[in-house]
């Protein structure tokens, strides 16, 4: 059993020790108290005003989360990540071993501490997530005039297509960099790799692809006057938007055959897709219409290229004026900074603001599991420095864009000290302002308070994640929080020493009792 598993165990046998009121009473003078607001939206609010008042927003987060055994989630996963040919028997999987499911690996939050997991169980049960979402944003716009909201994409449909699109998106890129390598360019940066279109029309007809369809591939509409394409330029090709995507084939690397790039889907699986379609619209309608910023969360590697690739059509719809949607961007990973350079261009070149959250991650464990397991790269950078240094390099280059942009926007999403004082220092050289609001930090409710608060007292726009519902229902999001790693303990030790410090000086100077500026 997975040891989170058991901490619910542990704390449901608790509360029939004690019985429901005094388990409430208890649990609300330890972990709930610590990490949960409140059980509903009216009894929160007085948390809400009380960080208000020290200037530390809030991120309004409904921390219930079904309780499943690891073999009903494995179940779930299983049946929500394959295709229907694939259950029936019918055909096997075109995609990579990577973008599969994987019944090792069925249970997505073993090994996963600090986020949630949704597992697809019906339609209906995905439109009852939207609807919680929906509440969130409304109450996150009722609470302050320049609140954050967070969505989890996993939330909104069948993961399975998230899987193909994925699988899509890392196939397309592949072929652009084996197309570089031919042309002697490997090993450069992405947004430096740039491809001869003549020499690349003479590889792509040896390869076999009709002359015809490499002409309908390479015109001026979609690739411009230059002679050269990059990785943006050949993005675009299979965009949305165009009808060409539907004729591209990649070569397959196992067998050297060329294969359609789009996999067919059956009518429902279509609806199915249209429908996660429709419901992020929806949050984003909502949040344009409150004003309140949407933060779509990062999550597996086998999903995030797809989860990024529909947070930009977002984006390039929602941040017109201002950046309303924010992706995710994980700094444990070595493409991090591509990622994130990429994307940046992508929104200066099409003219829409640019809006990040950078984290560190929140599935390193499971990650490198599943990669050793089933026998692709590790996509995590190798130590803890290597990640601290990657996402101080992309949190810089997006500092330099908002210098020069004054429409972009980024939330540092961090519990580390020294990532806190790096921003600040930036932020002081670039001449980047507080007032401006285009730098914003976040953590999680009952965590790094000697970071948020002084940061909101000293004028900075800071967020605390406020997770809240019934006691009984957010167990699992508390037994998450109990098994936090020892880095996260050292730094309650540090909240320790630095209230203690508070309440000598506080004691010694004769004023006790501390009114927000």
């Amino acid at each position: 059993m997975r040891s989170g598993a058991w901490t619910v165990t542990l704390l449901r046998l608790a509360r029939r020790l004690l019985g429901q009121r005094l388990f409430n009473r208890l649990m609300k003078m330890t972990f709930y108290g610590q990490f949960v607001a409140g059980e509903d939206q009216e009894s929160i609010r007085p948390l809400i005003q009380h960080n208000r008042a020290f200037g530390v927003g809030s991120i309004l987060d409904y921390g219930v989360e079904e309780d499943l055994t690891p073999e009903e989630a494995e179940r779930k996963e299983m049946e929500s990540c394959t295709s229907a040919s694939e259950r029936d028997g019918h055909g096997t999987s075109k995609r990579e071993k990577q973008f599969q499911a994987h019944r090792a690996f069925g249970d997505r939050r073993d090994g996963v501490v600090s986020a949630r997991t949704y597992f697809y169980a019906s339609e209906a049960k995905c439109d009852s997530h939207m609807e919680t979402f929906l509440r969130c944003i409304e109450a996150s716009g009722g609470a302050s005039e320049d609140g954050f909201s967070a969505i989890k994409l996993t939330a909104l449909g069948r993961p399975q297509f998230l899987l193909q699109f994925t699988d899509v998106l890392t196939k397309w890129r592949r072929f652009f960099h084996q197309m570089a390598a031919e042309q002697g360019k490997a090993g450069l940066a992405a947004m430096d790799t740039k491809l001869e279109v003549a020499a690349l029309q003479e590889s792509v007809v040896k390869m076999g692809i009709a002359s015809r369809m490499i002409e309908n591939w390479f015109t001026v509409e979609t690739l411009g006057v230059s002679g050269t394409l990059d990785l943006l330029d050949w993005g675009s090709l299979i965009d949305s938007r165009t009808e060409l995507s539907k004729h591209l084939v990649v070569p397959n690397m196992q067998t050297g055959q060329l294969e359609p790039l789009l996999s067919r889907f059956t009518e429902e699986e279509e609806r199915q897709m249209t429908r996660m379609l429709q419901r992020m619209d929806v949050l984003a309608k909502k949040a344009s219409e409150v004003g309140v910023r949407l933060m779509v969360d990062a999550e597996q590697t086998y999903f995030q290229p797809a989860i990024s690739r529909l947070t930009l059509e977002m984006q390039r719809r929602f941040n017109v004026e201002r950046p309303l949607i924010f992706n995710t961007y994980q700094c444990y990973l070595k493409d991090a900074y591509d990622n994130v350079t990429l994307d940046v261009e992508l929104a200066r070149r099409e003219g829409w603001c640019f809006g990040a959250k950078l984290v560190r991650g929140a599935y390193m464990a499971q990650e490198r599991a599943r990669a050793l397991e089933i026998g692709y790269e590790d996509p995590i950078n190798p130590t803890y420095e290597a990640t601290n240094a990657m996402y101080h390099r992309c949190l810089n280059y997006v500092l330099e864009e908002l210098k020069h942009n004054a429409r972009a926007a980024v939330m540092v999403a961090s519990h580390n000290e020294d990532t806190v004082r790096f921003t600040l220092c930036r932020m002081e050289e670039l001449g980047l302002h507080p007032a401006d609001c285009q730098v914003y930090f976040g953590q999680l409710l009952g965590m790094c308070d000697q970071i948020s608060f002084p940061l909101g007292q000293a004028g900075f726009p800071v967020y605390k994640y406020v997770p809240y519902g019934p006691v009984m229902e957010v167990l699992p999001y508390l037994s998450r929080r109990a098994l936090e790693n020892s880095g996260v303990m050292k730094g309650a030790q540090r909240e320790w020493q630095l209230l203690w410090q508070e309440l000598k000086r506080r004691l010694r100077t004769g004023s006790l009792f501390h009114r927000p500026a």
